[in-house]
């Protein structure tokens, strides 16, 4: 109830204060701009309508929020709070930012003799109304910045603060960074067209103005907020932090997909050229601008990030996990190589089925536009596809821990199943279309060229086959020697399990063990026959009601014990496990409330709102990684 209360009152308010703000900066353009209240009034009486509805709003669902939490630790706390203070922070600097931006950017164009229209953001906009924008936004901002200094100060317990503001400083980061690419792009584009004559004049100098004015904001923030993201690196939490995992991996696979994308077209664009296009040389290079200008910029978001990925890596101190992790991102990449290998080597086979068929297909203008089409995806996903999947197969056909791990990883079981998948129904699909072809034919159908009818999609279903038949091979190589170490060592440790019931929690703890890890030797022993002289074991396993009633030679035999004890909860009534003093106080609460006591989860170590914040930096994160692939594919496309 309290965290559908809370939602309610801040969401009520950041929509308020919103309303208040754009409100009051529509007032004001509306009276330092006089043509406005005499061309159309409705723009004064709209800002004065959401002003008067809005203020009241906010301040009763505000002070509210203010009172409660000066009273209550724990809407103090909160994460939907910081959630609150930290967003209104973004939806008051950023329209700030882009104000600022907007301004420059005119003053660029009209010190460069262009239109100001032709600004990248707010060409219709003057001075005043950038102004106007700029003040109220940052006097709101710096209300709320003063509000969450003066929380920092008295917070009793910060995770949930922490958690909101690395994806406030991530956001910030990423928002610099596609300011700082987009600017970087457009000056490289518009330094492959100066070859070209059509742009000397004022139409197209806007590009490179726009993307001066882009660098001049976009950088200042990527630098300083990054700044920031690195200075706190020595911190547990930020080094341990999936958020910051996560953004790193769209980062760097972002900008591989992208870079392989542009670099495809670029090659693809030079064959063109050299195969005879028709094409001047200053018209090539005007195309092969696009790609270059993407392509750049994003090389370098790779080469850079994917260094910073490599040290996030270097930090996990445990080596499985940390294999685990950089297995993920040579894996992802594999996908991307291998199916534009296959893509490139059945293209260059439907080229020379073609050659081999149709004399005229050499002269005519689709030769080189295939050819240099599978070339160029040759070019760019076999080397992705070997410098990725040769380091991921080398560690699963070592001996050891590593290779054994490296088996049994669940994202290498996911990569082969996946091609397999992919292998098994295209080869269908062209099982398919080579049957119809055949029964076609039989049955005295129209065939067309049935000799290059029936090779196309049987070449499709033999490299099908391969690609199947490869892949299975290194499955079973998998399957042969998944149970030689770890398996060995599941063998030689001894786990004792103690049942003060009936042997139903022995026989619980089997089944779980039958199912799970079926290698490990389970002995089950009553404490009321004793513990038997001379037991040995790694680890013992007791039920919950025996941990805290403990006596006897029982007790003595544990106390002297050096191992691993894990207690599972039974149903003993009365007996609570619980994770943290957290979740002890709402027990004891409901408890109190006169309502029943329902068993928790003991892995709940983190606030709700860190995973909610996980889920808006995902998004956020995937949001801009789209809009890059989207924008390369638009610059290379010529779109």
């Amino acid at each position: 109830m309290k965290t559908i209360r809370r939602l309610y009152f801040y969401a009520v308010a950041a929509i308020s204060i919103e309303v208040v703000v754009w409100g009051t900066i529509g007032l004001l353009r509306s009276i330092f701009t006089t043509h406005k209240i005499v061309d159309n009034a409705s723009t004064l009486a709209q800002a004065l309508s959401l002003i008067l509805v809005g203020v009241p709003i906010f301040l009763v669902h505000w002070f509210w929020a203010q009172r409660v939490s000066s009273k209550d630790d724990e809407e103090k706390t909160a994460g939907i709070r910081a959630i609150f203070l930290y967003g209104i922070l973004l939806g008051t600097l950023i329209p700030a930012v882009q104000n600022l931006l907007a301004f420059i950017n005119r003053t660029f164009l009209s010190a460069a003799n262009l239109y100001a229209a032709r600004a990248v953001v707010g060409g219709s906009q003057t001075w005043i109304d950038n102004l106007i924008a700029i003040l109220i936004n940052l006097l709101i901002a710096a209300y709320f910045w003063n509000i969450l200094k003066e929380e920092w100060r008295t917070l009793p317990e910060t995770e949930s603060f922490a958690e909101v503001r690395r994806l406030y400083r991530f956001i910030w980061m990423l928002y610099g960074l596609v300011m700082l690419v987009f600017g970087a792009q457009q000056a490289l584009d518009y330094a492959f067209t100066l070859s070209t004559k059509t742009v000397l004049g004022a139409m197209g100098r806007e590009t490179v103005v726009n993307a001066i004015a882009l660098l001049v904001i976009g950088a200042p923030i990527w630098f300083f907020s990054w700044r920031i993201l690195q200075d706190v690196l020595p911190d547990p939490a930020e080094k341990e932090s999936y958020l910051r995992l996560g953004i790193l991996y769209l980062l760097s696979l972002g900008g591989v997909i992208v870079v392989l994308t542009a670099g495809g077209s670029l090659i693809y664009m030079i064959l063109m050229h050299l195969f005879g296009d028709g094409k001047d040389f200053a018209e090539f290079m005007q195309n092969i601008g696009g790609p270059i200008s993407i392509g750049v910029p994003l090389g370098v978001v790779w080469a850079y990030y994917g260094k910073w990925l490599t040290r996030q890596f270097a930090f996990d101190e445990d080596a499985p996990r940390r294999a685990g992790k950089q297995r993920l991102y040579f894996y992802i990449l594999s996908v991307l190589g291998l199916a534009a290998t296959f893509f490139a080597v059945t293209s260059l086979f439907s080229v020379v089925i073609n050659l081999l068929l149709s004399k005229t297909y050499l002269s005519s203008s689709g030769f080189s536009s295939s050819l240099s089409g599978a070339l160029a995806a040759l070019l760019v996903g076999l080397p992705l596809w070997l410098m990725t999947w040769r380091p991921v197969q080398a560690d699963a056909l070592q001996d050891g821990p590593v290779g054994d791990h490296a088996r049994r990883s669940v994202v290498r079981k996911a990569y082969l199943y996946l091609v397999l998948f992919a292998s098994v129904i295209g080869g269908m699909v062209a099982a398919g279309s080579l049957i119809f072809i055949l029964v076609n034919a039989v049955l005295g159908g129209d065939t067309g060229d049935l000799a290059g009818s029936i090779l196309n999609p049987l070449q499709r279903l033999i490299l099908f086959v391969v690609l199947l038949l490869y892949h299975l091979s290194a499955l079973r190589k998998d399957g042969e020697g998944r149970a030689d170490v770890l398996e060995a060592k599941q063998e030689d440790f001894h786990l004792l399990v103690l049942d003060n019931s009936d042997g139903r929690f022995g026989e619980s703890v089997r089944a779980a063990f039958a199912k799970r890890a079926p290698k490990v030797p389970v002995m089950v022993v009553h404490i009321k026959d004793g513990i038997p002289a001379g037991t040995q074991a790694d680890a013992v396993i007791l039920p919950g009601s025996l941990a805290v009633s403990m006596t006897g030679s029982v007790a003595a035999w544990m106390s002297s014990f050096n191992g691993n004890r894990f207690i599972v909860p039974d149903e003993t009534a009365g007996i609570h496990w619980l994770n943290d003093f957290g979740q002890a106080a709402e027990s004891v609460k409901t408890l109190a409330e006169g309502q029943e006591l329902r068993p928790q989860s003991a892995s709940r170590s983190a606030s709700v709102w860190t995973y909610v914040a996980y889920v808006f930096a995902a998004l956020f994160a995937c949001q801009v990684l789209f809009m890059l692939a989207a924008f390369a594919v638009s610059m290379v496309s010529g779109y």
